[in-house]
């Protein structure tokens, strides 16, 4: 088949996350199997306007907002009749192709925003995209559409999808799960939290819940990683210098994938507090590298945790109930270690292969 796929971003955009990394994963897996796979993106500061990665084409149009009129214009100019199958991905806003593609089009939704809107987007186009979003989607709702977890299944089921129309592939991480969990944890329990520091990621909830359970745990310590973005990052980096257990804090900004798995193997105990994910993939890293996850009860978090199986969903999305459940696991050696035992066995399920034949299927 030929492939056509249109999304905001790809993998080297700088504002990347787990999405890119499961589009050109799949990409790729299609490419070997013989199909031509061609992606309409968004560009970005020193992104080359064409590129070919592991056999894919990356076509990079207009910039974060433009792209959607510059893929309308690109595709009217270069690929009418060329396509198979187009896919209509939404991360955030979706494309709309319905309404001028005229090969068969699918969605690929990973998430949806709703509460998003109001962390990452500034007023008034906050309030507009949370307004317009059920508009838009009930628009689109006759469409079939290829989704990452039930959470997002439900959400779309609300707007008017049909059950039957929506299918779920199962998630793939990039890195490979450790052979054994003999790999050496850090001298003291560490809590590790990773990602971009983004307001819609919550990372002060972390802080504060590190703070309380430190009060118990008088030898905890907080790694954080991930790029600090904006306004919000620097409030966190302030939270940190102020912080009265600051020296217990680490913050290390972007780390390569190497410093990624090493931390993902030593700390202790991954936390998420995320307003919401399509579904928890750093989570499934953690755990695949033999550490377990406390994570808030929102939607990709709660698909990524089987709660008292694989890790800990908190009760209440508060950094109170947070540090309650960091300080009760980590005192609980026994429950501590069957947890970490069913998290690095169940992450091997969760891969790439499996992900790609799920989604071969909902292609037809």
């Amino acid at each position: 088949m030929n492939l056509l796929w249109l999304t905001w971003k790809d993998k080297k955009n700088p504002l990347a996350g787990g999405a890119e990394v499961v589009n050109e994963e799949l990409a790729k897996r299609l490419v070997a199997d013989g199909h031509q796979v061609i992606f309409l993106v968004g560009g970005f500061a020193k992104g080359m306007p064409e590129e070919i990665i592991n056999g894919y084409k990356v076509v990079r149009l207009g910039n974060r907002w433009s792209v959607y009129w510059q893929v309308y214009k690109y595709y009217k100019k270069n690929f009418i009749g060329w396509a198979d199958l187009v896919i209509d991905e939404i991360n955030t806003i979706p494309f709309f192709a319905k309404y001028y593609i005229k090969e068969k089009n699918i969605l690929f939704v990973h998430q949806l925003c709703r509460k998003i809107w109001f962390y990452q987007i500034f007023f008034p186009l906050n309030v507009l995209g949370y307004i317009l979003e059920p508009f838009y989607l009930w628009l689109l709702r006759d469409r079939k559409v290829i989704t990452v977890s039930q959470s997002t299944k439900n959400d779309l089921l609300k707007y008017g999808f049909k059950k039957e129309n929506v299918n779920i592939i199962s998630e793939g991480i990039e890195i490979e799960s450790v052979g054994d969990l003999k790999a050496t944890k850090y001298p003291n329990p560490t809590i590790l939290s990773l990602g971009a520091i983004r307001a819609m990621k919550r990372t002060d909830n972390i802080i504060k819940a590190f703070e309380m359970a430190k009060e118990k745990i008088k030898d905890l310590e907080l790694v954080v990683a991930g790029t600090s973005e904006g306004e919000y990052g620097k409030k966190i980096l302030k939270m940190i210098e102020y912080s009265k257990f600051k020296d217990s804090i680490k913050y290390l900004g972007k780390v390569s994938n190497e410093e990624k798995l090493e931390k993902l193997q030593k700390a202790h105990l991954f936390v998420s507090t995320s307003i919401k994910e399509g579904w928890g993939l750093v989570v499934t890293e953690a755990n695949s590298q033999g550490t377990p996850a406390i994570v808030y009860n929102v939607d990709g978090l709660r698909d990524a945790v089987k709660n008292h199986e694989t890790g800990i969903i908190c009760e209440r999305n508060t950094p109170e109930n947070l540090a309650k459940n960091i300080v009760e696991l980590l005192e609980d050696k026994i429950e501590y270690e069957k947890l970490r035992m069913s998290a690095w066995e169940w992450s091997k399920e969760i891969n790439f292969e499996n992900s790609y034949q799920d989604f071969v299927k909902n292609l037809n």
